[in-house]
């Protein structure tokens, strides 16, 4: 049984990151890339176990593509740029506007992204923790679209709905991981989008697909809602290419579920196809996607006893 949560404990941490976020917007963009900069070298240095974490994961992502100091160099990197992007967040509500999005946001894949958007379907638009995820659906939001993006609630339940009102200030909604799932099938019965993350673990009963060469296990339910609901797939990312915070929305792929109607293996085959459209966009910025999280956690339970 779960401890009870302190609510007192609770709140003066809301009320820390309330103020570090307040000092954090004053700083100009300059001087909180200086600190973002230094913020990543420490971590680099202490964070000793994602470190070796993000090192592992690139060694067998990229066999033989780096040298050792290379590898580390892009480890470096990862670093910096969520560090970056932190800050980038946090600025990001004084930052953009419908005014000035263009000097911010580039859209190659735009005519893709829109024409989906449009389509008088509903849509399932499907990324990973690739250059700023949280960017698109706010952009989104500053475009007129309504969209909605599944997240899991923060523990602290004010830092939660602190996060979920800055999430939510350009008309973007926010669904719970769990427990949103009735209000999930309702926004895509009434041809709504919704963004979702499809490179998390989903632990030993997962669905495993290759992902840079090797087993990862991968959530089922992005396509068994394609399929259900009749819901096109968009994977997309958000990646960075220049200063001051200028990104651009990639469209890779566009799924939909008619293609494979005959297919026995449909969610299968569906998933390996979103998952190898997020490794292209991986593989284009490497440096830009979070090697620091356990994504081959879980392997085939017969590799997992020949391991043994």
């Amino acid at each position: 049984m779960s401890k009870p949560r302190s609510k007192t404990a609770d709140y003066a941490v809301y009320l820390l990151v309330r103020v570090v976020v307040c000092v954090l917007q004053a700083l100009s963009h300059d001087v909180a890339r200086q600190l973002a900069a230094g913020l990543a070298r420490l971590l680099y240095y202490v964070d000793r176990r994602h470190r070796l974490v993000a090192d592992d994961n690139l060694r067998h992502a990229f066999p033989g593509q780096f040298a050792d100091n290379e590898r580390d160099g892009v480890v470096h990197s990862v670093y910096g740029h969520f560090c970056q992007m932190l800050m980038e967040i946090v600025h990001m509500p004084r930052a953009l506007h419908p005014g000035n999005w263009r000097k911010h946001f580039e859209m190659p894949g735009g005519r893709r992204t829109i024409d989906c958007l449009l389509s008088g379907r509903p849509l399932l638009l499907v990324t990973g923790h690739f250059g700023n995820w949280e960017l698109g659906g706010y952009i989104l939001g500053l475009l007129g679209f309504r969209t909605y993006a599944i997240a899991r609630p923060l523990d602290n339940p004010y830092v939660d709905h602190f996060l979920r009102r800055f999430r939510e200030r350009t008309g973007q909604g926010i669904l719970a991981k769990h427990g949103d799932f009735d209000k999930l099938t309702a926004i895509l019965e009434n041809k709504g989008a919704v963004a979702t993350l499809g490179d998390q673990d989903a632990g030993r009963r997962g669905l495993f697909v290759d992902f840079f060469g090797r087993p990862a296990s991968t959530h089922k339910a992005i396509a068994l809602l394609s399929l259900e609901h009749r819901v096109p797939l968009l994977v997309i990312g958000v990646r960075k290419v220049g200063e001051p915070m200028r990104y651009q929305l990639l469209a890779v792929d566009h799924i939909r579920p008619e293609e494979y109607d005959d297919r026995p293996d449909a969610v299968k085959a569906m998933t390996q196809r979103f998952t190898i459209a997020l490794e292209q966009i991986i593989r284009e910025s490497p440096e830009q996607y979070f090697w620091l999280h356990r994504r081959w956690k879980h392997q085939p339970a017969r590799k997992a006893a020949k391991a043994a």
